[in-house]
């Protein structure tokens, strides 16, 4: 049983990421998402089943378990809020100006210390801003390999710098 891929994308892509910005995703996130579910299709299409065929269902079912995903994997990393007065002054002090290169310093030495294709995958997402389905398809790996090695790149950066 085969698929017209682009008739299912033009029906019902826009519903899928809508489905997933309503479960809390942002707009780039559902965007992204959805175009994995469709990738996930074409590379292994549904298993036949005795049953009644329903490819919509199918669809909606692999962004519902992408979107799941997602969410366990944000819920790993942490976020710092940033007080606002942290950006009040334009112009650092003498102390701050050589704290901030010392931490660009070791930032530095902590990126060179990662694996290639983990410094890479940080580069491309931290600098070059690509999604994770990018990362994974340049790469050669899938977008939850990739997040992990964000991730742990992320880590390894958390543990070096010292922001203090």
């Amino acid at each position: 049983m085969s698929w017209d891929i682009s008739t299912l994308y033009r029906s019902h892509a826009g519903g899928m990421a809508r489905a997933l910005r309503r479960s809390g995703l942002n707009p780039d996130v559902a965007d992204d998402l959805t175009q994995d579910a469709f990738l996930r299709v074409l590379a292994t299409p549904a298993p036949r089943t005795a049953g009644p065929y329903n490819p919509k269902a199918y669809l909606y079912r692999i962004a519902h378990r992408l979107g799941i995903n997602h969410h366990r994997r944000e819920a790993l990393v942490q976020m710092v809020a940033l007080p606002s007065d942290d950006f009040a002054s334009p112009a650092p002090s003498a102390d701050q100006a050589l704290h901030a290169r010392q931490c660009l310093e070791q930032a530095a030495q902590a990126l060179a210390e990662l694996p290639d294709r983990t410094r890479r995958a940080f580069v491309m997402h931290r600098i070059e801003e690509r999604s994770m389905a990018e990362i994974g398809q340049i790469l050669g790996i899938s977008t939850t390999r990739a997040w992990a090695l964000i991730r742990d790149a992320y880590r390894h950066l958390a543990e070096r710098v010292d922001d203090r």
